[in-house]
This record gives structure tokens, sequence and C-alpha cells, in this order.
């Protein structure tokens, strides 16, 4: 799950196709002012928008009032609106086309002295809803869309003059009555219909500086439950609203559950962090694959709202965006901190204070997603912009999210803690970087952290560790353990843990290194027998190939992969378009007669068909067989193959193409898995390949030695 993106903040990150990046910094060089510091909203918002939309024929009429900060307005609309008039105090005003790029057009209105508003109305047809978008591409550059089954304006589509990059907004808006509509902010006031023939029409105020506007629209059914304010979390007078269509509204049970769970996040973070800086929440859904945080509401995919696991993961990571992302604004020219920060406290959260403490799992799976990414593709942190991609991710959160448990291990959990609120209380409503974030937890533990942040986010990679020369020697009644810390790769860790076991005891020590290499002592009170370096994947490190069964992101974000379709006739057009979901490189085909050849070396390999033609294939290049263990389960198996040497194996088998092509949207999604078994598009079974670990053995010397 991803923040809202916005115009304005891709110009600077990769959020759009490169291309449409390109067109927006030419058509906008030299017109952006950037805003470092927190600015007081005016008391007459910057933008006021009244939009008619009519989803069925995709029409959308608007007139914007807009307080642009300069005479010289310049301005983008996406290039299906038409601008009809622009005046000021009744006055026409001329209006000038800089000119269209990329699906873009540039305006320029020259604004009177003594003026500080200008009147434009605009309008046209809009695009149909792309339903056919998957998860990948609603994360790339999308038009204004409207239908009568569900409309999206994206912020970064250019459906309104934006006049800053950081503004306030009112917008009104009129719809069919069939139709509900929001943007982000307080209700202010809402018409429902009279009859078939009425209109809907509500009103929606930002009062705080944003980047953008996203519209949504749809055929929902509404509920909505107040609260009172709460004096012990400090969380505001609330409105909860959900936005589902008939058959997702009615199902029993569902919408309370995301009225209450929203309730519960929002108090829980309020206490946590500060008071929600919002007066209400709403979770729309979205007849798109998406999954966006923005201010005051979540617009998640119908598909996955069904899911228990929404409400229990990723329900909270969106609520949480409202501090960060949308409460505390990102400087993205010098990273992107915020979903690595959201991740660690929500998703994370989420597994340390279950039941089961599931949390060590999330962080091998963060390490096994970067260690499967090949060296081109790893990225310092302070360089992730935003999530384009698998590699992105595995850094953007994975290795965002581990840099804040280190923090946390290294100056303790109340420092930590009161870092967090210092840094909301200073910086609510601001844009922030990293550098506000190290100001606030130095403050907070008393620390100089300049060295800690600047390791962790200006290094590509991660460090290699390998304890050395383990040796015991008896002090009188105790034990000192001599032993020697090597470290490959940068930034070097100066602090990591130590487990020295004998027998069913287990007991961790941490140590403290400063070199690439080098000799330390522990004393103990106990005779250990063998010792592990950071077994509870406390550190963000490279894993041992015993540590490092193979996942199927080695394949998912490889730069050349290659692809063998064991299918023919329909199976084989079902497999193709499979495949072309699954990667995001294109693959190299291979022949099932070249497969034997080309196991050696060479980017990692993937078959994909039916099952006589995949075992086939299989027993061909004398590859083992199905895995016993997922035979004969399920309409489709995915497993990955145990291989110390040559090039990575991937096998996709199904029933028939109808099984292969239930598998092209939910595949993608399992990019930390070793093998799935699949009902249609349901994973039934699901894990990784076990895996041992290093245990260094200690040699004990004599006393006196």
């Amino acid at each position: 799950m991803i923040q809202r993106i916005s115009l304005w903040h891709t110009i600077s990150q990769p959020m759009f196709d490169r291309h449409v990046l390109d067109a927006l910094r030419r058509l906008l060089a030299g017109f952006i002012l950037f805003v470092t510091a927190g600015i007081a909203p005016a008391a007459t918002p910057a933008l006021q928008l009244e939009v008619s939309l009519e989803p069925a024929s995709s029409q959308f009429e608007a007139v914007a009032v807009v307080q642009p900060t300069r005479r010289d307005f310049r301005f983008v609309l996406h290039e299906s609106l038409v601008i009809r008039s622009a005046e000021v105090a009744g006055k026409p005003l001329k209006f000038v086309s800089l000119g269209r790029d990329e699906g873009f057009q540039m305006w320029r209105i020259q604004l009177p002295a003594g003026s500080d508003a200008v009147r434009i109305s605009y309008g046209g047809p809009l695009k149909p809803l792309q339903n056919g978008r998957d998860h990948r591409s609603v994360l790339r550059a999308m038009p204004p869309m409207a239908s009568a089954n569900g409309s999206f304006l994206p912020s970064s589509s250019g459906w309104y003059p934006q006049p800053s990059p950081m503004f306030n907004f009112r917008v009104k808006l009129s719809l069919p009555a069939d139709q509900r509509a929001l943007v982000a902010g307080r209700l202010l006031d809402e018409t429902l219909p009279e009859g078939n023939n009425g209109r809907y029409r509500a009103t929606f105020e930002f009062a705080q500086l944003t980047d953008g506007i996203d519209l949504m629209a749809g055929p929902w059914r509404v509920r909505e439950k107040l609260l009172p304010k709460d004096a012990k979390t400090g969380t505001p007078a609330l409105r909860l609203r959900t936005y589902f269509p008939a058959d997702l509204d009615a199902e029993t049970g569902l919408a309370e559950a995301y009225l209450e769970d929203s309730r519960r996040y929002i108090e829980r973070y309020s206490s946590e962090i500060g008071a929600y800086p919002y007066s209400e929440f709403s979770v729309v859904a979205s007849p798109l694959p998406t999954g966006f945080g923005m201010p005051t509401l979540t617009y998640i995919g119908a598909d996955v709202l069904r899911l228990p696991f929404i409400r229990a993961t990723s329900l909270g990571h969106e609520i949480l965006h409202n501090w960060w992302g949308n409460g505390v604004y990102v400087n993205y020219e010098q990273g992107n901190w915020s979903e690595g920060l959201t991740t660690f406290m929500a998703d994370y959260a989420f597994k340390e204070t279950a039941a089961n403490d599931t949390s060590r799992d999330m962080r091998l799976g963060w390490l096994r997603d970067f260690s499967a990414l090949s060296n081109e593709a790893r990225q310092p942190l302070r360089e992730f912009r935003g999530r384009t991609h698998s590699a992105s991710a595995a850094v953007g959160y994975g290795k965002a999210a581990m840099l804040f448990v280190m923090l946390r291990d290294q100056i303790g959990e109340k420092a930590f803690r009161q870092g967090i609120r210092d840094f909301w209380a200073k910086n609510q409503f601001r844009v922030a970087s990293w550098q506000e974030l190290q100001i606030a937890f130095e403050s907070a533990s008393g620390r100089d952290l300049k060295a800690f942040f600047a390791g962790w986010l200006d290094a590509s990679g991660a460090p290699k560790l390998e304890a050395r020369d383990a040796q015991l020697k008896p002090t009188g009644h105790r034990y000192q353990l001599d032993l020697v810390i090597k470290q490959q790769g940068t930034p070097l860790v100066s602090r990591l843990p130590i487990e020295l076991s004998a027998g069913s005891k287990r007991e961790t020590r941490w140590v403290s290194v400063k070199q690439a290499s080098e000799k330390v002592s522990v004393d103990l009170d106990f005779r250990p027998q063998t010792l592990r370096i950071d077994p509870d994947i406390r550190l963000w490190r490279q894993l041992d190939a015993q540590e490092m069964p193979p996942i199927l992101r080695q394949w998912l974000g490889a730069p050349a992969p290659r692809l063998v379709i064991a299918a023919s006739g329909g199976a084989a057009d079902a497999a193709t378009t499979l495949a072309q979901r699954f990667f995001e490189a294109k693959p190299q085909n291979l022949s099932g007669a070249a497969l034997a050849g080309s196991l050696g070396s060479g980017g990692p390999i993937m078959i994909i068909g039916t099952h006589n033609e995949v075992a086939a294939s299989l027993a061909a290049a004398g590859l083992p067989a199905r895995p016993a263990e997922l035979s004969t389960r399920g309409t489709a198996q995915v497993w990955t193959l145990l291989r110390p040497t040559g090039a990575p194996v991937a096998v996709v088998s199904a029933d028939d193409a109808k099984a292969l092509e239930a598998l092209a949207r939910p595949l993608p999604h399992y990019g930390g898995q070793s093998w799935l078994v699949f009902a249609g598009s349901k994973s039934v079974d699901r894990g990784t390949w076990p895996v041992s670990g290093v245990a260094v053995a200690i040699k004990e010397s004599a006393p006196g030695k």
C-alpha cells in the first residue's frame, strides 16, 4: 500500500512514467515555488471549486476561483479539459496556451494589478474508467476518469488549476442521484437527492496546506459513525464513514467493522504520536486495484476490502499516513521517510503486538527481499522517492522500517517514543526531511546520531558479518570469550548482537566495534559451545546462504529473467499473459529444448505451463519433479528449486488455461514466498523453504593459556 501521489511532488520523484515526468518538467520549468516550512493557511481558500460530474457520460464541468501566488499565473490542465472563460471581477481575461505535451496543456493568465483572484470556467469529456489497470499501473500516471461504476480524478491528472505547490481548498460537488462523491477534508454540508431525478450535493473544505486534490465518485452506499472528543487520547470529535458499492455494503457487519477498526487505529495513533489532525476519516471502495492513503480517507480496491487482513494491517497503515505524509509532509528532494516510518509503526507494530509475535519473520522477510535484488537494483535509502517496483519497495519500505528498528534498539524505547512525539509536535503541517527526524531523536536521546543516519541513508548495500577465531578460556569461576568480528561492505555496523548457546541455554550479548575487522572479548558466567551473529535479525545486513531460501522476488524483479512456456493453445496464451503481469523486466523466451543447456548460469528461469507439460520439461532438463507436499493440491502450484549452483529456477504449474489466468493478478503480490498453492485466484497455502542459519563452534583453551 502507498500514500496519495501528487502532481507537484512527482516532479521530483519517480511516481509517473518517465516520459510523463519529462513532459511536466518541460512544461513547469521555472514556475514552481518550493515550500520548506509551515505557512499559515489564508482565511479564504486559495482554490475554490464548483464541480458538476456526469459519470454515465463522463462529462465534467467546473468553475475555479483561484488565488495564485503571482500575477503571471501558469498552470496545467489535462488535455481533455478546455477553458471556457477567465475573468476578474466580472471582466474577461485573456488565457494563452503555452503548449501541450504528453497529455497535459500548460496555460497562462496574466492577472491585472490589484486583483488577487481569477475565476476560470472549464470542462470537457473525461476518459472512461480504465478497469483493466493492474496494481502496478495505478502507481503510474492516470488521467482523470469517469464512469457510472466509479470515477477517479487523481491529483496528478491535471483536473484543476493548482494555485501553488502548497494550498488549501473548498470543493462543491454535484452529481446524479445514484452517485456519491468526496474529496479530502471536512464535510461542510451535504444534500441528499429528492427522487431519482435529483442531485447529490456536498461541500468539502481542507483548511490546512496540502499539495493536491483527489476526487472520487461512485454508486456508493454511505454509512456513518459520529464520535465525541476523547480527552484521554486527545482524539477530536470524529465523523467516520464507509463509501461502499451495494454488494459490499450488504455484507453483514463489514462496514461496521471498518468503522470500528478505524476508530481503534485513530485512538491508538493519537495516543502514541499526538491528536489526530483532522475531523473525519472515510474508507472508500475503489473499482481499481488501489491502496492509497490520503488526508482524511483511504481509497482501497473493492475486491480486497472483503479480506480480513486488510482491516488487520493495511487499514492501519493508510490511517497512519494521516500523520506521516499527509500530516507531516515529505521533502521528496531529500528522500521519502514516510513509508518506512509508517511501515514500522503500523505493519511491523502489529506483528510485535500479536499473540505469536511474528515480528522476526517480518524483519527476515525485509532482508530476503533485499537480498533477492541485483546490485544494480539497489539504491541508497536517501534516494527513495516512492514505490514504483519491488526493488524500490524493498528499500523504501523494508530498509527504512529496519532503520527505525535499529534506532530504537540503540537509543531505547523511552527516547524513541519521545522522539516520535517531538517530531510530530514540531513538524505538523510542515515539510520535513530525514534531517528533522534525526534532530528529534537526538534531542530525545541526548545522543549524536549523525553517523547512524548518514551510514544507513547513503549506502546502497548492506554489510556482511562474520565471526572468526572464537576462543573460550576459563578465568576463575567465569569465562572469557575472544573472537574476531569481520565486516564486508558498507555501512559498518557499530553495535551487534551475539547469541551464545550451550545446550538449551541461550544468552544474547551486544558488542561494540569500530573497525572492519576487530577483536572483541565477552565476559561470561557459563561455558558456551556455539555462537551466532544476529540470529534474531536486528540488523540490516547481508544474509548468509543458509538464511536465504529462494523466493519469488528473485524472479519478479530480476533485470534479465528467462521464460519457458510449457503449454500449448489457450494455455500457452494464458501463460504468456501471466508472465507479462509477473515480471517487471521483459523476459527472454527459452524453448523447452534449450532449457537443459541454460541451467549452468545466467538470469533466473521460470517455467510456466500445465501439469503434464511442466512435468515433461522438468524431466527432460534433469530437474527435480514437483515437490510431493504440493502434488494434487489446488488448481495451481508455484515453487522454487533449491539449487546450490547454476541459474535459479522457479515453476508455475496449473490445471489448465483458466487456472493460469486466475494467477495473473495475485501472483505478483507473493514475492516473499518460496512456494504457493492456489485454488483459483486464492492462495490456500504458502511458505518459504526451511533454512538452518549459521552456527560458529567455539574452541576452548586450557586455563592460563
